[in-house]
């Protein structure tokens, strides 16, 4: 799985006119799920994600996380996160996992993200429109194979 992570003091993702999932003063998450990502990737995500201390001190050093501050997230799904165009110009999406797998485990890691901090989700598959004021900007890729290391098998 891999995740784009801004910080933002506020998003809401819009389908056919009407906010379908908002946070305030937390992470915007686009999460993009892979042919052979598991459950154990949405873990791992999901715990990195809630505990990144990104948000600043006291002090004005990133050293607070989401919990810290009481804030939460907004999760996305999107399918073009694993996309290449390491040849030609136009986006390969064979990477991505089939819709259903990736609804799956889309659904599996904004659950996991909400049993750690307040999580609100767009619509998985659908036209969506995202509003967002960025913080910072703070922006973070997280990769779950770079996380967890290699497969066991």
């Amino acid at each position: 799985m891999k995740t784009v992570v801004q910080r933002v003091l506020d998003a809401r993702v819009v389908v056919g006119g009407e906010t379908v999932g908002r946070c305030g003063v937390g992470f915007l998450v686009l999460v993009g799920v892979e042919t052979d990502d598991t459950a154990e990737d949405a873990r791992v995500l999901a715990a990195k994600i809630a505990s990144l201390r990104v948000f600043e001190d006291g002090a004005g050093k990133m050293n607070l996380s989401l919990s810290d501050i009481g804030g939460g997230a907004l999760s996305v799904s999107n399918f073009t996160l694993p996309a290449s165009v390491r040849r030609g110009n136009r986006p390969d999406f064979t990477a991505a996992a089939p819709p259903e797998k990736a609804r799956e485990l889309y659904d599996a890691f904004s659950e996991m993200l909400g049993a750690l901090v307040p999580t609100e989700k767009g619509v998985f598959g659908a036209d969506m429109k995202i509003e967002m004021t960025a913080d910072g900007p703070v922006t973070l890729w997280l990769d779950s194979a770079i996380l967890r290391g290699p497969r066991r098998k």
